[in-house]
């Protein structure tokens, strides 16, 4: 897994070769003016140190002998560039030189930093809508088994972690060691034996700071996981705070939020330690080293004349400049651990394929023209789970009214869900016209269709776009036509904004009856020729209710529909009443003739009849 990992976010770069060049190059230029700023600051304090005129005599031995080492090579071009007839003009020189060479060493850090920068922002931008979008195409048992506060947590957290890593991985992974070869390099043509010693510190921090980062990769995948519930517990909590006060659990979800935040905080304390520790592990091995080096390298300058006090300087400058780098490279091990484990779950979710699929030769359907079948259908929410549906055969004919009445459990808000394929069936078929709905395009088989559910759902937007959702091009006047054939226009005419008034949260500034009533205009905005109803009616007041029927009433004319009936008074004037007990069919007939019979029809209205009788 780790190895496909690595390889699709090298794809996702990959795409921006383009900018990854020029950052590359600006990199190469920052590395390469960074050295000779080092070169330069150790020829500005051997020039300040050390008198003029033996700096005058060894340029002009440099430039008579023969076999010239690199080291010595390197010297003698410093110092013809820089050296002047005075001291102080060289010193002057000297000067002009290194403020040149920091200037453009940060001008090209910068142009390597604003396009990495790009890349990294471009790509986390298209991860979080690749994943919005495929959202959209998974089928409802998806969002059934998850939660939506832990996919939030994915869109949000893992993709930020993801770009964390990116950046890690290119900037450090590749800059860094480059700055590191190029003054090791410098170092060897200094002195190999210095060197050679300094270069012990490598593999010994290496090994620590891979130990570090594969505990890290296991504790930021449980932080990961820890950080999807507590953003689900919000949403959860947020989404049902009417319940929350009502059943007075405001200090039981406050402990249940307080509980989790403190394993998180267990979590991501632990994970932290373990950061700060790469460090003061590669400092202080690092430092150890330095003054190892410190004592050698001295002793060679005091005593054995090996190395001259130029050369020495010019070498401990590179050494500790080489600290920095490495310290980049031991924190990069765990950036990148942790996103590898926010890309576990953001990969898992796009690597996640819809249960609804489309056909490559699925048939675009833009009318109804006849009726609607069921043949033998089963279906079952999850393999081995019992069956909900066994066996339902029914039909609906162009025009019909047809209800579907049952114990709650009994499988009608199924029937409902599969005719516009929120699910597939497990065995069995579902016809239009005769034509399968699996050899339908998804698009056109929901066009056809519209739907009013007893939990309605409105968006945090304006009247207008709510009643106009999922349609180009719609009028005002338009928009008006429905809310009044729903009975809305007088309440949305009497709010302060009128069409532009935003409603809040799942339209949290309406009463219920307003709610339905928003939700049948957009269903006849929408002007659907099958329509389903899932008990629209059952949670509201009889004041609402009768506003409701009304509006129903004028949303069946000429149209095919279906209706969930909780209360049977709704469904008397039903072409056919379809009664359904445990997944299959019980009784079919009309309202007086299901009257006329006993079972679970007659049974179910008289529980109705009485309970309405003595109310």
């Amino acid at each position: 897994m780790s190895k496909s990992l690595y390889t699709r976010m090298l794809k996702l770069v990959a795409n921006y070769w383009y900018y990854l060049v020029g950052s590359t190059l600006a990199a190469f230029l920052f590395v390469a003016f960074n050295s000779a700023s080092i070169w330069l600051t150790a020829s500005l304090l051997n020039n300040i140190l050390i008198d003029f005129d033996k700096v005058l005599e060894y340029t002009r031995t440099l430039e008579t002998a023969h076999d010239l080492s690199m080291n010595d090579q390197l010297k003698y071009w410093t110092n013809s560039l820089i050296i002047q007839d005075t001291a102080l003009e060289t010193l002057k020189m000297l000067c002009f030189y290194l403020l040149g060479i920091f200037v453009l060493k940060n001008l090209f850090l910068y142009i390597k930093n604003i396009l990495l920068t790009f890349v990294q922002y471009r790509l986390i931008t298209e991860l979080r809508d690749k994943l919005y979008a495929h959202f959209h195409i998974l089928s409802l048992s998806y969002f059934n088994q998850m939660k939506s506060g832990e996919l939030t947590s994915i869109i949000l957290t893992d993709v930020a972690n993801m770009r964390r890593a990116l950046s890690s991985s290119f900037q450090k992974l590749f800059v860094e060691p480059i700055n590191i070869l190029t003054f090791v390099a410098l170092m060897f043509i200094i002195n190999p034996k210095l060197t050679i010693v300094a270069l012990i510190i490598v593999p010994v921090s290496g090994m620590a700071i891979f130990a570090i980062g594969r505990s890290m990769r296991r504790k930021s995948r449980r932080t990961a996981i820890k950080i999807a519930g507590i953003t689900n517990i919000i949403t959860e909590t947020l989404t049902s705070i009417r319940v929350v006060k009502a059943f007075t659990m405001e200090k039981y979800e406050v402990t249940r939020f307080s509980l989790e935040t403190n394993k998180f905080f267990n979590l991501i304390y632990k994970r932290a330690k373990l950061r700060h520790l790469a460090t003061p592990i590669t400092e202080s091995l690092g430092v150890a080293i330095g003054v190892a080096l410190l004592w050698i390298g001295g002793k060679d300058v005091l005593v054995s004349h090996s190395i001259t006090p130029e050369d020495f300087i010019r070498f401990v400058l590179l050494m500790f400049s080489i600290m920095g780098p490495l310290r980049q490279l031991s924190n990069v091990n765990i950036e990148l651990q942790t996103g590898m484990a926010s890309a576990e779950r953001v990969f898992n979710v796009l690597d996640t394929p819809s249960e609804i699929q489309e056909k490559p030769d699925a048939i675009t359907k833009t009318s109804f023209d006849d009726k609607i079948e069921f043949h033998d259908v089963h279906f079952n929410y999850n393999e081995g789970n019992s069956p909900v549906l066994n066996g339902i055969s029914f039909s609906i004919n162009k025009g019909d009214i047809v209800a579907l009445v049952g114990s709650s459990g009994a499988g009608k808000s199924t029937i409902a869900d599969l005719i516009p394929r929120f699910y597939d069936i497990t065995r069995g078929s579902i016809t239009i016209d005769g034509l399968d709905i699996r050899d339908m395009t998804i698009n056109s088989l929901r066009n056809l269709m519209g739907t009013v559910t007893q939990e309605t759902i409105l968006f945090n937007d304006t009247v207008l776009a709510n009643i106009a959702y999922g349609l180009k091009d719609v009028s005002v006047d338009d928009v008006r036509d429905a809310a009044m054939a729903a009975h809305a226009i007088d309440f949305i005419e009497a709010m302060p904004q009128k069409w532009e008034t935003l409603i809040g949260d799942n339209g949290v500034m309406l009463s219920g009856g307003q709610r339905q009533r928003m939700a049948i205009a957009r269903a006849l905005q929408k002007n659907p020729p099958i329509l389903i109803l899932d008990e629209a009616t059952s949670s509201l007041d009889t004041k609402s209710e009768l506003l409701v029927q009304q509006a129903i009433e004028n949303l069946l004319h000429d149209r095919t529909v279906l209706i969930i009936a909780h209360r049977l008074s709704t469904i008397q004037n039903a072409d056919k009443i379809i009664v359904l007990e445990k997944g299959q069919i019980a009784q079919v007939g009309t309202h007086e003739h299901l009257l006329g019979q006993e079972g679970l029809y007659k049974y179910l209205y008289d529980i109705q009849f009485k309970n309405t009788r003595h109310s």
